[in-house]
């Protein structure tokens, strides 16, 4: 099995792609830690601050010491250059805010699955000529369940995930995964401030267990 099938297989199995950035890489690791404890075996790190790069190197040592079967991508990557920097510390995909050509590029000569940031059906297209095989809808909720379902027929052999506003409740769940969803991103929904601030790692786990029985229930 490729990588590329690995993570996607990954992905659309556990039905949720947590992401979540902190500036202080212990508590980085030990929300990575929680969600693990949860059942999640791959989580996007975004590219959000200067503490990144040096925060995904400790978490890439602590899923090797101790967390089989993780894999770690990293998201918000708008150019090669850091797309090259995070893949030789240990990413396992890179993730965009857009679609960015040089990363596509970049990525797909090495084997490396990349995931575009498409707002449009003409941006989609456009990435499906670029080698995409799963593209992020985003912002989530602004485009909504009512999109995909739209457009989903025009895009058979590709796989959609929503970022941006995705939340915890059924309802809002459910409606992504019946327009046709293989997965849902979730960032400050899942992986709160409150949680983060005050280091509330076993309510993390808790509430993620809660909402894969959702993901599982809605599909």
């Amino acid at each position: 099995m490729s990588k590329k099938t690995e993570v996607l297989k990954v992905i659309t199995e556990q039905g949720i792609l947590p992401l979540y950035f902190n500036k202080d890489a212990e508590t980085s690791v030990e929300l990575l830690r929680a969600l693990y404890n949860a059942g999640i075996r791959t989580v996007e790190y975004t590219n959000r601050g200067e503490a990144a790069l040096a925060n995904f190197a400790e978490m890439k040592k602590v899923i090797d010491a101790e967390l089989p079967g993780m894999l770690l991508g990293v998201g918000t990557i708008k150019d090669a250059a850091s797309a090259e920097a995070f893949v030789n510390a240990g990413a396992d995909y890179v993730i965009s805010p857009g679609l960015v050509e040089d990363v596509a590029e970049w990525a797909e000569a090495r084997g490396i699955l990349w995931v575009p940031g498409c707002m449009t059906p003409s941006e989609i297209i456009k990435a499906e000529k670029l080698g995409a095989k799963f593209v992020k809808l985003f912002p989530g909720n602004i485009l909504g369940p009512s999109f995909l379902s739209g457009i989903k027929a025009l895009f058979p052999n590709l796989l959609f995930m929503p970022t941006g506003g995705v939340d915890t409740t059924k309802e809002n769940i459910s409606g992504w995964f019946k327009a046709g969803v293989c997965a849902v991103g979730m960032g400050s929904n899942l992986v709160t401030k409150d949680i983060m601030d005050n280091k509330q790692y076993d309510l993390l786990t808790e509430n993620t267990t809660k909402v894969l029985e959702t993901i599982n229930s809605s599909r």
